[in-house]
């Protein structure tokens, strides 16, 4: 990134210092809202709404595919299968989509990306519509793993628009984190009532419609977009200082979300009532995401290593309340208000991570960077569902609400170490 580049693409004339606009009124208040700041940089409100509609299909694909190979073949063991292999080869390929986009630019990467990804989409609805053969569902769902890292480029753009207000990026986290959990709460239910009313196809077609639509979109705001650096590459982000610590903490944190969804489903399930498992992890959902919200409203004042340690601090102590909910009372309603204050701690430490990641990356691998916390969440969700799983079927769903608390305590340990451990780096403009 180059910082000796002025900032002409956002700052308007009769900007104030920190990059908003001046009121009309100059005797008038300043808002005090940070978010209307926020959407008062030109070119904002039109990525972010492109980029929105292309991230509703994250929270589409898997449980779309789930349905609609369960019910062609029959089977919710190769319909787990397939989805598990797409996760896969997600993991070893987004960080080298990433790594594309941070050299050519996110337009130039990021719509052959998504053709390519939607193709995969297309042939696996193709394969499952007209009996091919298992094997090449598998093929045609690893094709998907192309899907640009959507959240982390616009994570990017507000780095670069807002490098030199860190406030103003810790309310851009907040808001992106906050539309993560809206994403991934509206998702699946959206996929279940298409796949359920229309045909069992819905939900993957709908699905690629709007993620090619939204990239297109996004991609077409160029006057926001980072400009690229070209320098040659040192060296990985997994290799920065500090990197490999924080993934580990985010590791263990998708462990959090993993364990809690399997547990949350059986727990349900056990009491008859397995449809209600849906809505009661939306209300998990939604307290992260309101507490994102709320979140970005602050103004944090400690440095950010010690915040993160305190956020998953607080993610570990309210990670118990589903547990003391489903052993003290069985009851659905107390589990749904446990993981209702449960969630309002994932996402401000979500929102902390990812300023580190911001903050310890190297300058021009930013979108590389995010996409490896990714890649470390996803490997936590399957680890956290795998070892949930294990524990449903060995001591119970109640017993089973352990796997979260326990996972959040292992992100204490890297979260600690990086406290205590990790200089602070030179300032780079945009982190704080």
């Amino acid at each position: 990134m180059r910082q000796s580049e002025p900032n002409r693409c956002w700052t308007p004339r009769g900007a104030t210092g920190d990059g908003f606009p001046m009121p009309q009124d100059t005797a008038a208040p300043r808002a005090r809202n940070p978010y209307r700041r926020l959407f008062a940089v030109p070119g904002a409100r039109a990525f972010t709404l492109g980029n929105l509609v292309a991230r509703l299909p994250m929270g589409m694909f898997s449980i779309s595919a789930v349905m609609m190979i369960a019910g062609s073949r029959g089977s919710y063991a190769l319909a787990g299968a397939v989805t598990a292999t797409g996760l896969a080869a997600t993991a070893v390929v987004a960080p080298w989509t990433a790594r594309l986009v941070d050299r050519y630019g996110q337009a130039r990467i990021a719509v052959p990306a998504t053709l390519i990804a939607a193709l995969g989409s297309v042939a696996l609805l193709l394969c499952v519509r007209y009996g091919a053969p298992d094997w090449t569902l598998f093929a045609a769902y690893a094709a998907t793993s192309t899907t640009p890292n959507t959240g982390g480029m616009s994570r990017a753009r507000w780095a670069y628009l807002l490098r030199d207000e860190p406030a103003a990026v810790h309310t851009a986290n907040s808001f992106e984190q906050a539309a993560d959990e809206l994403c991934f709460m509206l998702g699946p239910v959206l996929a279940a009532f298409l796949c359920g009313t229309l045909f069992p196809e819905a939900g993957t077609l709908v699905g690629v419609v709007l993620l090619v639509t939204g990239v297109l979109l996004f991609a077409a705001q160029r006057s926001t977009e980072p400009p690229v650096d070209r320098r040659p590459r040192v060296k990985s982000p997994l290799r920065a200082r500090g990197m490999p610590t924080l993934l580990l903490g985010f590791v263990a944190t998708g462990a959090v979300f993993g364990s809690m969804e399997v547990v949350t489903v059986a727990f349900a399930d056990a009491r008859g009532h397995q449809a209600a498992g849906g809505a009661v992890l939306a209300l998990q959902a939604a307290g992260s995401g309101a507490a994102g919200l709320l979140y970005g409203m602050l103004r944090p004042a400690d440095r950010v290593e010690r915040r993160f340690l305190l956020c998953v601090a607080a993610m570990t102590v309210l990670m118990a309340l589903p547990l003391v909910a489903a052993a003290v009372s069985g009851s659905l309603v107390a589990l749904a208000g446990a993981l209702l204050c449960a969630g309002m701690a994932t996402a401000p430490t979500m929102v902390t991570g990812m300023t580190l990641v911001q903050r310890w990356t190297p300058e021009g691998q930013l979108n590389e960077g995010m996409t490896l916390a990714v890649t470390g969440i996803l490997g936590g969700i399957a680890c956290g569902a795998a070892a949930g799983g294990r524990l449903v079927e060995q001591a119970g769903p109640t017993t089973a609400y352990a796997v979260p608390v326990a996972a959040a305590a292992c992100a204490l340990l890297p979260a600690l170490y990086g406290a205590l451990r990790t200089p602070p780096p030179a300032a780079k403009g945009y982190a704080s």
